[in-house]
């Protein structure tokens, strides 16, 4: 760490000097703009060509139709607003695997195509996201899965239970930008000014977000299940069914708590979420006396339908912790 002495020049303005090595190496010189970001008692410093679109190159030539998906959707989560693909020659795997990865995360087209190259980018504004709306979105999703997963599951409805399964796709698309934008934030006080919240409510909602993510996950595994039985027993499906609308509760309660203004409505929809997860566990030992006289295959699946919901009602009880951490008075 290095200090500055401020100075005082024409009676009333403040000066510092900079670093020399720090201006060599970030390009600054006489003449250059450079962005300054209040931050409560912090003063942030940044070259304004920082904030330029952010381009990226990789080599796909040996890359498997996954790894070039995953690969992409690193670099578009790492903050990268133009990412150019090379590969030796383009293959029907390639073009499969940049639709996939193109449908898969929002606002991301493919702006040109040649003989060896894909270039993608990201078309939308970030400046007009609000992460708290798609925290709420991802919210009214994912237990809209879940509720549809146990109908399936406990209706035999086959069409609704891979209705869920394609519906992760939607909550994916945005936990991928809410994941974009909070890494941004880690790296440019700029994204922090755009979306006009703390840096430390970025990443409350980041892990809300992540929480909420997997209880979709766990809502298309229960779809999964679903198609692979022929019958669900009554007493089973009736304690399946009470069990989803505990979880659901907690879901519900965490993420209003997560999400609400007032600290101390926060904190106490919080704990009441914290306090039913242990609820959940009890009933969800209780079904394993249903299943005990069934057949093996299934009793497995309804064993991973019961872990699926109990495991949604532990996210929620995550979620209220992150919204205990986000109520919390500020240091």
């Amino acid at each position: 760490m290095e200090t500055r002495k401020v100075q005082i020049t024409g009676g009333s303005t403040y000066t510092v000097s900079l670093p020399k090595g720090w201006a060599t190496e970030n390009e600054v010189s006489e003449g250059s703009a450079l962005g300054i970001y209040p931050d409560e008692y912090t003063l942030i410093l940044t070259p304004n060509h920082r904030d330029e679109a952010l381009e990226g190159h990789f080599d796909g030539t040996g890359c498997g139709g996954d790894e070039l998906v995953r690969t992409v959707i690193a670099m578009y989560v790492s903050g990268y607003d133009v990412i150019t693909v090379e590969t030796s020659r383009i293959t029907a795997d390639d073009r499969r695997a940049i639709r996939t990865a193109t449908r898969t995360l929002a606002g991301f087209e493919v702006i040109k195509e040649r003989d060896r190259t894909f270039v993608v980018q990201v078309l939308f504004d970030s400046s007009q996201f609000s992460l708290t709306n798609a925290v709420g979105r991802m919210h009214v999703i994912a237990l809209e899965m879940l509720k549809d997963a146990i109908r399936a599951l406990t209706e035999r409805d086959d069409a609704l239970a891979r209705d869920v399964i394609d519906r992760d796709d939607d909550v994916d698309r945005l936990w991928f930008v809410v994941s974009r934008l909070f890494r941004k934030t880690l790296r440019t006080p700029a994204a922090v000014e755009e979306l006009g919240i703390p840096r430390e409510v970025c990443f409350d909602l980041f892990t809300g977000a992540r929480q909420l993510e997997r209880i979709a996950d766990h809502a298309a595994k229960i779809g999964q299940v679903s198609v692979k039985l022929d019958s669900v027993p009554e007493p089973v499906s009736t304690s399946v069914v009470e069990l989803h609308e505990e979880a659901e509760r907690i879901i519900e309660t965490a993420t209003e708590a997560l999400l609400a203004d007032d600290r101390e409505n926060a904190v106490q929809l919080a704990n009441e979420a914290r306090h039913a997860v242990s609820e959940v566990d009890h009933r969800g030992r209780a079904i394993d006396d249903h299943l005990r006289d069934l057949g093996p295959h299934q009793a497995q699946q309804l064993r991973l339908s019961i872990d699926s919901l109990s495991r949604c009602a532990d996210y929620g009880g995550n979620i209220a912790e992150a919204a205990l951490q986000k109520a919390a008075p500020r240091p």
